[in-house]
């Protein structure tokens, strides 16, 4: 029989998720082991050739991440008395740039980013008080180089050469304050951006935050048409922290082992729009119809509850990060060659009668590869009546983002 095997990727920070939840170890590890019956022969993402198991019971990259810290790292094999020893070699080479970075949800975003081994170079854009936050980030000992970028005359400089770019830029909601109260200020700041990204980096992976998503994702949509550069491929609503709530509600609701929970999420990123289809859990698992009601609004008003537990002081900036840093490590994966990468996204669809549609997709190199339609099918009769109750307030905000993007052109 042969040896069993061991692997070790250290990443070289403070915090280690090799440990049980509740601690605070004093290793600068993060570990991961794999246990196999044979020899370790590859890693190669999501469905690894063997048992993957990491020694926590959550971590940002969520259940399928943090089973697949890639297969780009190389295998080296060293025999040492009928065992087997392997190191990870992190093989950074993907850019990524962060265009309002300085904020509330930018600043741990781009901690969290900062971490992967995937990246190369971290590029840090706002407005003001970007300097600070490069500077306190680029002391950390991880592969990727930090660059500020401050004020318009800049941002074509942090957008040169970059593969993913992530726009948290606007003003968070506060209490009172509903995604669309937003418009307004976040509308006029995504198009801006945009039209930078359409100049500097056309094929970039485009990962939208700025609220309302719903509205956002098809200005940012429209603009890129406009000059002749849209791949509706490449362009994300990230409604990923909707999957990493509902993940949460559930786990602790029906006391499951989190790491193992997977709830798709279809719809919008707004309120009623937020459709988490419970019949679909993974595990499988039984909700009564009062539980359903309880998990389903909660999960779609967690935003508002998050914003009225900070009393005015912010909105859900940091599991907000943590949600976005989980789709970029999945997209950085996904340019990397695994051919395993599966997240829920708000998206161009054909999935329904809407243009955009939020519903879990295949990400490949070249973007989305596949739109998921299983999710959709076998629904229960409350998923079905929640769905047609949301489409006419998603396609209201669909046609107020595309509105908007034509009235700036006429304008202009």
């Amino acid at each position: 029989m042969a040896a069993m095997s061991a692997a070790t990727f250290s990443i070289g920070t403070n915090v280690s998720l090799g440990c049980k939840a509740g601690s605070l170890p004093q290793s600068k590890s993060f570990g991961v082991r794999f246990n196999s019956q044979n020899s370790l022969k590859s890693f190669s993402g999501l469905k690894a050739a063997i048992s993957v198991s990491c020694e926590s019971d959550s971590s940002f990259l969520g259940k399928e991440t943090s089973a697949a810290l890639r297969g780009s790292f190389a295998l080296k094999a060293q025999k040492e008395s009928q065992s087997y020893q392997y190191h990870l070699q992190p093989q950074a080479s993907f850019k990524v740039a962060i265009l309002g970075a300085a904020g509330g949800i930018g600043q741990p975003l781009a901690l969290l980013i900062k971490m992967s081994p995937l990246v190369s170079a971290l590029n840090l854009y706002d407005i003001a008080n970007v300097k600070g936050v490069a500077a306190d980030l680029s002391h950390c000992n991880t592969p990727s180089k930090v660059q500020d970028f401050t004020g318009a005359s800049e941002l074509g400089s942090a957008l040169k050469g970059v593969d993913v770019v992530v726009i948290p830029a606007g003003v968070p909601r506060k209490p009172g304050m509903t995604r669309d109260d937003l418009f307004n200020i976040n509308a006029g700041i995504v198009k801006n951006l945009i039209e930078a990204v359409a100049d500097n980096c056309p094929d970039a992976f485009i990962h939208i935050i700025s609220n309302p998503v719903n509205s956002t994702v098809p200005i940012a949509a429209e603009i890129l048409k406009q000059k002749g550069v849209y791949d509706p491929k490449k362009l994300f609503g990230v409604s990923t922290l909707d999957v990493v709530r509902a993940n949460t509600f559930v786990a602790q609701k029906k006391n499951l082992k989190l790491i193992d929970v997977d709830v798709p999420v279809v719809g919008g990123h707004a309120g009623i729009t937020i459709l988490p289809l419970l019949s679909k859990t993974k595990p499988s698992v039984s909700f009564t119809d009062e539980e359903i009601q309880e998990l389903t609004v909660r999960i779609q008003n967690a935003g508002t509850e998050v914003v009225e537990a900070k009393a005015g002081t912010g909105s859900a900036t940091l599991s907000m990060a943590y949600a976005a840093a989980r789709f970029v490590e999945s997209s950085l994966r996904a340019l990397d060659g695994d051919g395993d990468v599966y997240e829920c996204s708000y998206v161009q669809s054909d999935l329904t009668e809407l243009p955009y549609f939020a519903s879990r997709v295949k990400i490949g190199r070249n973007g989305v590869e596949a739109l998921i339609p299983s999710d959709l099918q076998g629904l229960t009769e409350y998923e079905q009546k929640a769905l047609e109750a949301l489409k006419p307030e998603l396609k209201s905000s669909i046609e107020k983002g595309i509105a908007f993007a034509h009235k700036q052109t006429v304008t202009a």
